[in-house]
C-alpha cells in the first residue's frame, strides 16, 4: 500500500531504542520507553497561508528527526507501526553524519 500524507503532515518510522544501558544492563521490553527519534518516510506538500501560498516543509523523506514524547498518531501500514504527525510536532533534524564523525 502506498501512503502520502496531506498538508503539513509527516509519516515517521520510530528508530529502535537502546537495548542496554550505558552500564551494560539489558532493558526488558516492557520497561523501554518509546523512542522520540525517527526517520521521515513521507512528507505532505505543506501547509497553506491565508493567502493560499504553499509553505514548503522543512523536512524531507530520509531525514532523522526528534519529536515530542506524545506527538503523532500511531497507525499500522503494511504491518508496520508508523506515526503520522504535523510538521510542527517535530523538534529538530538530527545530523547523523556529524554524530558518526564525533564518535
Amino acid at each position: 500500500m502506498s501512503f502520502k500524507p496531506l498538508h503539513d503532515r509527516v509519516l515517521v518510522r520510530r528508530v529502535k531504542g537502546e537495548e542496554k544501558t550505558k552500564g551494560g544492563l539489558i532493558i526488558p521490553e516492557n520497561a523501554k520507553e518509546k523512542p522520540a527519534e525517527g526517520q521521515v518516510i513521507s512528507v505532505g506538500p505543506g501547509a497553506r497561508k491565508d493567502s493560499g501560498e504553499l509553505i514548503t516543509p522543512s523536512v524531507a523523506a530520509g531525514d532523522f528527526i526528534l519529536f515530542g514524547k506524545w506527538s503523532g498518531t500511531e497507525v499500522t501500514i503494511d504491518g508496520e507501526e508508523l506515526l503520522i504527525m504535523k510538521e510542527s510536532d517535530i523538534l529538530g533534524i538530527l545530523d547523523k553524519s556529524a554524530a558518526a564523525k564525533a564518535a
